[in-house]
């Protein structure tokens, strides 16, 4: 198995985010033991945002840290264990609701693959950035 960071690079989908983790100084701490559960937006999902938002992100550092450390929470959360908290808090420190009533959603996304497994934690891919607030 690989960590976090090696499957987000290898699946290539996720080039955005793995640009965005390597701008902001995270990819050690992603790369550490964890375990870490990571809410990893595709590349698509980051397509969807306003244009010029990525940009604008990658400029300011803080901004962009807050927005990626809202997207992983400590721990390793299989879908089974989200569906049973509800409720989860990010290394950000703000809450991400979970709803499994309808499919698999965190807070405004929907998780279009959940339980990917890694070396140290857990990767559940979503089709949207989700934002803080």
């Amino acid at each position: 198995m690989a960590d976090i960071v090696d499957i987000a690079v290898g699946a290539g989908s996720f080039q955005t985010l793995v640009t965005a983790v390597q701008v902001a100084g995270l990819v050690e701490t992603l790369k550490s033991p964890g375990p870490f559960t990571v809410f990893a937006p595709n590349d698509e999902a980051f397509a969807k945002l306003p244009p010029g938002t990525v940009q604008t992100l990658v400029q300011n550092i803080p901004q962009l840290t807050r927005i990626l450390t809202f997207h992983v929470v400590p721990g390793k959360l299989m879908k089974a264990d989200l569906e049973k908290l509800g409720v989860v808090t990010s290394v950000e420190g703000s809450p991400i609701p979970i709803s499994t009533i309808d499919g698999f959603e965190v807070k405004n996304a929907t998780v279009l693959a959940a339980d990917i497994e890694a070396d140290n934690g857990v990767i559940h891919v979503l089709d949207r950035v989700i934002l803080m607030g």
